[in-house]
């Protein structure tokens, strides 16, 4: 990744790599005294999810999610041809950085299952893993844009609620990441 990305005309410094997920990586970055989350789409092989368009699911996915009323961050920008998307950045710790502090996540777990209601009644599943939970303010922000169609088997109850406190899972996952 360059030191310099002109996402529609507007330059961003990117600052640090926060996170490599499914679908691509995300950066802090700088633009006009203004930090913002650049995520650059990557296309590499995923064993346990299928993709379609990428860019075109994101764009598609935060319009559903913003109609749901889930709280995310803003998207400020989108080069569909480069395959870059530019969001607001949330200030703060993750739900998984929390968890590996040693802090509950128990003063959250009402804002998520309201978000996991919101979702489930626009027919949607966010994906709960605490890696994509926010918290600014005091308030939960989810920051990635994904969402599928709603199946009990990936709701919060059923799916997410394991990775959200030290559960053999989420140690699991500690033990297996690399």
């Amino acid at each position: 990744m360059k030191n310099v990305i002109s996402v529609k005309g507007t330059d961003y410094q990117i600052l640090k790599l926060l996170g490599h997920g499914k679908g691509g990586y995300s950066y802090l970055a700088l633009s006009c005294d203004r930090r913002v989350v650049l995520k650059q789409i990557h296309h590499e092989p995923c064993n346990y999810y299928t993709f379609g368009n990428k860019i075109e699911s994101e764009k598609n996915d935060y319009i559903r999610l913003k109609e749901a009323g889930i709280r995310i961050p803003a998207m400020i920008s989108v080069d569909d041809a480069a395959e870059i998307i530019v969001k607001e950045y949330i200030d703060g710790p993750t739900i998984f950085e929390m968890l590996c502090e040693g802090r509950s996540a128990d003063p959250y777990l009402s804002q998520v299952r309201e978000m996991a209601e919101l979702a489930k009644a626009s027919g949607l599943n966010i994906d709960y893993f605490p890696t994509n939970f926010v918290v600014q303010d005091h308030l939960l922000y989810y920051v990635d844009y994904e969402c599928n169609l709603y199946m009990d088997e990936w709701s919060f109850e059923n799916w997410g609620i394991r990775y959200w406190s030290r559960t053999p899972e989420f140690e699991e996952y500690l033990r297996n990441r690399g």
